[in-house]
């Protein structure tokens, strides 16, 4: 057993006879996991053997109140887990600068560790941590100063530390961290000035905090910084201007800022930004100007801005958009004419936008669009006429365009539709012969079309029809024949068809 390397004791509750004596043939251990062990295992265990080649240690789940002190001996440990200790208070009670321990640990993992009130002041002398995991500690209030002389450290996760309020004041002493998650600390309030001094940093996760109400101008700093993640925060009024100096910032989240009342004009010189959400945002009313200058921008969010009334008039001028949200704007009236310009876009969701009236007619130069979302649009009257010319549109959703009374002639010249909705268009009254030109439609769903009399008879021209939904088209009083052409339709809603046609003919005996 010389070579041994690794063993699993996990659930152990005594010790097995096998190491009561510290075997000396043990002593090349370099992975031992202790999952689940009882604490007196968990001690007996450590204080006999020979560990002074431990590099990963596992004592996940153990109901240990602290870490046995004979781990001092462990000088090689690299990983050490504790996740789910939920009795673990103390990490250990003595002093490292006469018992120093843990001079080549890596990676401690504490997440979920609810009983853990504070770490140990020396835990400022882990010269080789890389990875502190303190996520989901709820009973952590405050870090210790020395955690600002973790020199190596790339990654702190204090996700979920909901009694959490502030964070060091040097805590821009951490030049190698790249990885900050604050997400849920909804007791902190404010972050220090320093944090403008993490040069290396490139995530910081700021979600849910419910109690932060602004950043500090110092976080314009962040020169690395590619991801800030501020949903949820739902006291923060607004941007600081440095923002503009995050020139390698891809990705800004601000859904869910409910207090967040409008966009610093600096926004425009986030070069390398491509993906902006500002879903949930409710106060905010508009956008300012500059974010036509979003040249890298593909995909801005606006979904339930309830007050945004207007797009900017140079919204076209962002030549990389591939995704527009509007979903739940529901006092927006209009659309530029320059989103005619916005030749990458390929989906354009304006779902439940209840005032919009009609789209530009520029929206037929989207020749990139592959779906366009305008269910719940019950103030929209007419598509523009020129709509045939998206020639890469695969879905059109019309659902609940109450007010919609027709279907322009050329829609027939769609060839890439492949899914048409027009459910609970209840004051449709036909549809153009066109349509059976939609040789890609697969599905083509007319439920609640409760004024739709007739079906065209090119209908039977849809090759590739799959799926026909006609229920609660009650006033149907005749269906063409060439229905019976439709090969492609699968057998369901064929029964179906064939059931409404013998209703038909019975109501005209």
């Amino acid at each position: 057993m010389g070579n041994l390397e690794g063993i699993s004791l996990k659930k152990c509750e005594d010790l097995p006879s096998l190491f009561q004596n510290g075997s000396k043939e043990f002593h090349n251990l370099r992975l031992l996991d202790l999952t689940k062990a009882s604490p007196t295992m968990v001690e007996n265990f450590i204080q006999s053997q020979n560990l002074n080649n431990l590099r990963w240690l596992c004592l996940q789940e153990c109901m240990i109140q602290k870490l046995p002190s004979n781990l001092f001996k462990c000088s090689r440990l690299q990983v050490l887990h504790l996740q789910k200790c939920n009795h673990l208070q103390i990490i250990f009670d003595f002093d490292m600068r006469k018992l120093p321990i843990f001079i080549s640990l890596q990676e401690l993992n504490l997440s979920g560790c609810l009983s853990l009130q504070n770490l140990p002041t020396s835990i400022g002398q882990f010269n080789a941590l890389q990875e502190l995991n303190l996520s989901q500690c709820s009973s952590l209030q405050e870090l210790p100063t020395s955690i600002a002389q973790l020199h190596a450290l790339q990654n702190l996760d204090l996700a979920g530390c909901f009694n959490l309020q502030k964070l060091p004041t040097y805590v821009g002493q951490l030049h190698a961290l790249q990885n900050l998650d604050l997400t849920r600390c909804s007791r902190l309030q404010e972050l220090p000035t320093s944090i403008g001094q993490l040069h290396a940093i490139q995530n910081l996760h700021l979600w849910g905090c419910s109690s932060l109400q602004e950043l500090p101008t110092s976080i314009g700093q962040l020169h690395a910084l590619k991801n800030l993640d501020l949903g949820r925060c739902s006291r923060l009024q607004k941007l600081p201007r440095s923002i503009d100096q995050l020139n390698a910032l891809q990705n800004l989240h601000l859904n869910g800022c409910s207090s967040l009342q409008e966009l610093p004009t600096s926004i425009g010189r986030l070069n390398a930004l491509q993906n902006l959400h500002l879903n949930d945002c409710s106060k905010l009313q508009e956008l300012p100007t500059s974010i036509r200058r979003l040249n890298a921008l593909q995909n801005l969010n606006l979904k339930k801005c309830f007050k945004l009334q207007e797009l900017p008039t140079f919204i076209g001028q962002l030549n990389a958009l591939k995704n527009l949200h509007l979903w739940g704007c529901s006092s927006l009236q209009e659309l530029p004419t320059s989103i005619g310009q916005l030749h990458a876009l390929q989906n354009l969701d304006l779902t439940g936008c209840s005032r919009l009236q009609k789209l530009p007619t520029s929206i037929d130069q989207l020749n990139a669009l592959q779906n366009l979302h305008l269910n719940g649009c019950s103030s929209l009257q007419e598509l523009p006429t020129t709509i045939g010319e998206l020639n890469a549109l695969q879905n059109l959703d019309l659902r609940g365009c109450n007010i919609l009374q027709e279907l322009p002639t050329s829609i027939g010249e769609l060839n890439a539709l492949q899914n048409l909705d027009l459910r609970g268009c209840n004051i449709l009254q036909e549809l153009p012969t066109s349509i059976g030109e939609l040789n890609a439609l697969q599905n083509l769903r007319l439920r609640g079309c409760n004024i739709l009399q007739e079906l065209p008879t090119s209908i039977g021209e849809l090759n590739a029809l799959q799926n026909l939904h006609l229920r609660g088209c009650s006033r149907l009083q005749e269906l063409p024949t060439s229905l019976g052409q439709l090969n492609a339709l699968q057998k369901p809603h064929f029964l179906n068809v064939i059931r409404i046609i013998r209703n038909v003919e019975r109501n005209n005996m």
